[in-house]
């Protein structure tokens, strides 16, 4: 039971679903990405990254200094299922393709230290 409020505990936080949902969309993605999209320090970005890793939502490859997040391809039929609820639900929100264009204008932009 304390494992699946955790998962539930995860996505109530706005920036956590929204970083979810742009995972969702995009796949893999560096913490510089997603700091561009939503506007919000490397710290605090890695702070949300860090919790959903722990409720088992990212999982975590290092290329060199960088760390890029995906979606967990472990995750539980519970998670699964909750992501094509999401995706139905959820991510054709104003927020999330507010998120999908403006990742889309930053990735138009010339390559940055990040990448």
């Amino acid at each position: 039971m304390k494992h699946h409020a955790q998962i539930f505990k995860a996505l109530a936080d706005p920036i956590r679903l929204r970083i979810v949902l742009l995972l969702q969309s995009e796949g893999e993605l560096c913490v510089c990405d997603l700091m561009a999209v939503l506007k919000l320090p490397q710290s605090t970005v890695s702070r949300h990254l860090a919790y959903l890793k722990r409720s088992c939502w990212v999982d975590i490859r290092r290329q060199g200094v960088w760390m890029y997040y995906q979606l967990s391809r472990e995750s539980c039929q519970m998670c699964r299922e909750l992501l094509e609820t999401l995706k139905k639900s959820v991510g054709n929100l104003p927020e999330a393709e507010s998120d999908r264009k403006a990742f889309a204008e930053f990735k138009k932009k010339p390559p940055s230290a990040c990448n």
